[in-house]
């Protein structure tokens, strides 16, 4: 009985033996059906594993009868399907990221699987075509087990960086610029549009220095500190734009802060090179010249390209012919010329006197007149010892730059001051001259027009017509009055002239002289040929209609501006022969307006062939007005030191006290703000109710206009849409032809 229960217990082992072994080819068979849709981390983990096949189960022996045994047995042969899973949730949204470097499976310690058993497993791993892309990750991961699922579980790569253009040597500078730049640009840059620049400038170039390499100055910074150092030359200060010490500077921190500085002193001399060092505003609130400021983005890239760095630099300053001459001026002044010193010694004085209805011309013989002509700069006839009207004329014009007075004499006090000239002062007037010239545009003229333009000079008091470069036309004009009546300095465009116009009398004029003139006379406006209107808001226009007496003269040059001033003709011819010729209210009277009305005419219409004879052909009583297709440029400046067509450096006098107020900005003035714009009050064209004298003629004008009607401004140079007042009752409305070619 005992045999037959120990036969019997010995079967049932070799049954349960036979059913473990059942159950593991059963799952070695489903595991390599589901290898199909295994990712590559689990082909990873599958072929590091072994797994008994049906081909490679031992028959069973006396040893493998154990229950316990096939109990683990069991157990290890669930344990890597339960594994699987979670690795391939965790693996498959990034297959590619399971690769491991032979270095890692190395050094990872595992024990080695039967190589036969290896090679046994391998061709699960081909037999889906959606996984060829992963089989080197699975082959390289194939000679340990543990190593996939460690390099599974590790985080994702960051994508590499791009190589830095900055060379090795300046990465700590570009490192320290890009934390300063970041942070603390306001040290270095005060204005906003200049911190942009910088930080799109040194950004682009990963922050890399441009004004040195590994240390050592570029061949721009050169330039750039050579136009800084010499800034005297172009008449401004060079203590404005200090310099930093380079040498000095042996780490990355002070290497990082003298780059900033010498780009910020930069910026200063091209903002104020172009620009000027005080804004016009802070002179007067009569000038208005268009704004031209520099642009940084401009200036970075103008100047750390070029060729030649400093004339890069040198570009912004004024390129008009002469700026450049009064800078060549400037050198011989401060260098007191070459060449031996004239000195032009005592004597009697010397007159000339001009041919008369009475007498002949007078003309001096004097050994000193060629010293003389040298001295003044006359070319000509250098050797000449006659004192003649040539001669008599550049000492008239050197006593009027000198403000002395002007009477052609070479007397002893003429005499002094040729010879002892006060150089100072004269330097004083070049620099304050080159000044004004930063405030004009840089192109004068049209260039549709052969860059024609008209320019005025108030202290010279002459007019020049400029095309090509060269001078077409000139005349002499009368300017205004010292004080409230100063002629404005400005640039505006000529759009067209008028012949025959009216003159509205600016309220200015209406409200400080004559209706103050009516109180004592009310018949005065009559007498001058005046008319008188007033409106039913109680204001007061006074007009003149066209006629030979008229204030305005036959002709009116306009080019609309806020001052409301114009050039134009005049009745008044005599104040032309005087040396000084401020007597306006501001507009500008032209001595030969006939001329200068066909100049500009032929410049603005070539075909039309105007001539003087046919400009005074259109004289009479009705307004006609000749429009530009090409608006001229007019150019109102202020130049009390010029250097005439001989070469000689000419003064002028201050008549409107303009350089001495920019003077006095200029030696006690707060640097960079002088840059800042004055808003000063704009001109006044109100017209107060005002209550008139009895017997004071005033013009039918069908009721008046009401406060609706046009502005002054729009009586003066036209509206948009230009409104016709109302015909005065029992006349003809006045008609007005307009010319637009």
């Amino acid at each position: 009985m005992r045999d037959c229960l120990n036969r019997r217990a010995g079967f049932d082992r070799v049954l349960m033996t036979v059913a473990a072994t059942f159950l593991t080819v059963s799952a070695g068979s489903a595991l390599a059906q589901d290898q199909a849709r295994s990712s590559a981390a689990e082909l990873a983990i599958e072929a590091a594993i072994p797994r008994p096949e049906p081909a490679n189960v031992p028959p069973p022996t006396a040893s493998d009868i154990k229950l316990d045994t096939t109990a683990t047995v069991q157990d290890s042969a669930k344990e890597p399907a339960k594994e699987a899973a979670p690795v391939k949730a965790e693996a498959a949204p990034a297959p590619d990221k399971v690769e491991t470097k032979p270095s890692d499976v190395a050094t990872t310690p595992a024990t080695e699987a039967p190589k036969s058993e290896t090679a046994k497993t391998e061709p699960a791993k081909t037999e889906p075509a959606n996984t060829e892309p992963a089989k080197a990750d699975t082959a390289t991961a194939t000679p340990a087990a543990p190593a996939a699922p460690a390099a599974a579980a590790a985080p994702a790569a960051e994508p590499v960086k791009a190589a830095s253009n900055v060379p090795a040597a300046d990465q700590p500078v570009a490192d320290k610029l890009k934390d300063i730049i970041g942070a603390k640009t306001s040290r270095h840059f005060d204005r906003k549009n200049e911190r942009a620049a910088i930080e799109k400038f040194y950004g682009a170039r990963d922050f890399a220095p441009v004004w040195t390499l590994a240390g050592s100055l570029t061949a721009a910074a050169k330039g750039v500190i050579a136009r800084l150092k010499d800034a005297a030359s172009d008449g401004l200060n060079p203590a404005d734009y200090p310099v930093p010490d380079f040498a000095a500077a042996t780490n990355p921190d002070a290497l990082a802060d003298a780059e900033l500085k010498l780009t910020a002193s930069m910026f200063d001399y091209a903002r104020q090179a172009q620009s000027g060092r005080m804004h016009w505003s802070q002179v007067s609130g009569d000038i208005l010249y268009p704004e031209h400021p520099v642009d940084p983005n401009e200036v970075l890239t103008k100047v750390t390209t070029a060729t030649d760095a400093s004339a890069a630099l040198d570009s912004y300053n004024p390129p008009q012919k002469l700026y450049k001459e009064l800078k060549a001026k400037l050198a011989e002044l401060r260098g007191l010329g070459s060449g031996p010193v004239i000195e032009i010694a005592d004597g009697p004085a010397l007159k000339y006197t001009p041919a008369g209805k009475k007498q002949a011309e007078v003309v001096v013989d004097d050994p000193r007149v060629p010293q003389l002509r040298a001295k003044l700069g006359l070319a000509e006839n250098a050797s000449d010892t006659r004192y003649d009207a040539t001669v008599s004329e550049a000492v008239r014009k050197f006593q009027a730059g000198a403000e002395m007075k002007v009477t052609g004499i070479l007397d002893d006090k003429t005499v002094k001051a040729i010879n002892t000239p006060k150089r100072d002062k004269q330097i004083d007037t070049v620099l304050v001259n080159m000044e004004r010239w930063r405030w004009l545009p840089r192109d004068l003229g049209a260039p549709t027009l052969g860059d024609a333009y008209v320019i005025l000079n108030i202290p010279d008091y002459t007019l020049k017509v400029m095309q090509r470069g060269q001078q077409v036309w000139t005349t002499r004009v009368v300017t205004g009055k010292p004080g409230q009546h100063a002629t404005p300095l400005l640039t505006e465009t000529m759009k067209y002239i008028t012949v025959n116009p009216t003159w509205n009398v600016p309220p200015s004029i209406v409200y400080n002289e004559y209706l103050p003139a009516l109180q004592q006379d009310p018949t005065v406006l009559q007498r001058m040929g005046l008319k008188l209107e007033q409106n039913r808001d109680g204001s007061v226009h006074i007009s003149q209609p066209p006629g030979e007496a008229n204030a305005l003269g036959r002709i009116r040059f306009n080019f609309p501006n806020k001052f409301l001033v114009y050039q134009h003709d005049t009745p008044d011819k005599n104040l032309f022969a005087r040396e000084d010729r401020a007597f306006s209210h501001g507009c500008m009277r032209v001595q030969n307006p006939d001329q200068y009305a066909s100049v500009l005419l032929n410049i603005a219409m070539p075909n039309e062939k105007y001539t003087p004879e046919r400009v005074r052909s259109m004289y009479g009583k009705s307004e006609i007005d000749l429009k530009f297709p090409t608006p001229i440029p007019v150019n109102i400046t202020y130049q009390t030191a010029f250097v005439d067509d001989g070469g000689k450096l000419q003064f002028r006098k201050d008549v409107y006290g303009r350089d001495a107020t920019m003077l006095n900005i200029l030696k006690n003035g707060r640097g960079k703000d002088l840059e800042n714009v004055v808003a000063h009050s704009q001109p006044s064209y109100s017209r107060p109710a005002t209550t008139l004298p009895a017997g004071v003629a005033v013009a039918n004008n069908g009721g008046g206009f009401g406060s609706s009607g046009p502005s002054f401004f729009e009586r003066l140079f036209g509206a948009s849409t230009p409104t016709p007042p109302p015909a005065p009752v029992g006349r003809r409305p006045q008609q007005q032809r307009v010319f637009t070619r």
